[in-house]
């Protein structure tokens, strides 16, 4: 079994991140007072590194992501972007939403152009990339079709290619497969890990569940229940490319056994996890 001590050893601040999070916090003020949803949280993410934020329901993963996306400013601590605080959106963050949101008036090429066009770049200069990503989600042979024509896997993958297509410093992904059904989110989690292997990318991974993050994470944080903090960070020390047969590792069942007992031990038992 994974032993707890074990667990700990995850890696410390990074030499040089990408992103650091620095001593941060943030309260909401609500006419029942104060709320703190997020408390103290220190951490770092090296360049092309995985990471997965793990937490349950009301833990402040999303709002999380909404900070480092520049959308919320912190009460106190900070964000800090290739060596630049973060304090409003940034053209160097990609995010990909729990939803595609994808315009259904516009073709699959147009809607992974709306970043570029949102941001007054020059649309012709992005098209040759626009094309390579669809190609390397699988998509090339559907630019012109519109939304309603696709599968909802094949939806996502094209919101994976629009939070790409500007070539940010940073990934942000919230629940991107959580709509989807079991067989669809197992197929997605291989496509994810070869688009992150073949971008290189860093990835800032937001999850409810525990083999997703296991499957597809370098690195594993779990967050308490509100206010959030970091009660665990946890390295995957699981060989890529990672596969069905990954699943049925020992290694793999101590990593996902090691983390439900995490919210055993810290969550109520109404949380949903899992």
């Amino acid at each position: 079994m994974l032993k707890p001590h074990q667990a700990k050893q995850a890696h410390g601040d990074s030499p040089n991140p990408v992103l650091s999070i620095n001593q941060m916090n943030l309260v909401y003020n609500s006419t029942r007072g104060p709320i703190t949803a997020i408390r103290d949280l220190t951490f770092s993410i090296r360049k092309g590194e995985f990471v997965s934020i793990l937490g349950p329901s009301g833990c402040g993963k999303s709002t999380l992501l909404k900070i480092v996306s520049g959308l919320l400013r912190p009460t106190s601590g900070n964000v800090v972007l290739a060596d630049v605080e973060v304090k409003e959106p940034r053209p160097d963050i990609g995010i990909v939403f729990q939803q595609p949101t994808l315009l259904p008036w516009k073709t699959v090429l147009e809607n992974v152009l709306v970043p570029i066009r949102a941001m007054r770049m020059p649309v012709h200069e992005y098209k040759d990339r626009a094309h390579d990503l669809l190609r390397l989600v699988g998509l090339g042979d559907f630019i012109n079709h519109y939304p309603y024509e696709l599968s909802g896997g094949m939806q996502q993958r094209v919101g994976i290619a629009r939070g790409l297509i500007h070539d940010p410093a940073m990934l942000l992904m919230d629940e991107p497969f959580a709509a989807l059904d079991a067989m669809s989110r197992e197929f997605m989690m291989d496509e994810l890990q070869q688009i992150w292997m073949t971008t290189g990318k860093s990835v800032l991974f937001i999850t409810h569940s525990i083999p997703e993050a296991v499957y597809l994470s370098d690195r594993v944080l779990t967050l308490s229940p509100r206010p959030g903090r970091v009660i665990d960070d946890i390295k995957i020390d699981l060989p890529r490319v990672r596969d069905v047969e990954t699943m049925g590792q020992s290694m793999f069942g101590e990593y996902a056994t090691h983390l439900r007992a995490l919210f055993k031990s810290n969550t109520a038992p109404s949380t949903r996890i899992a």
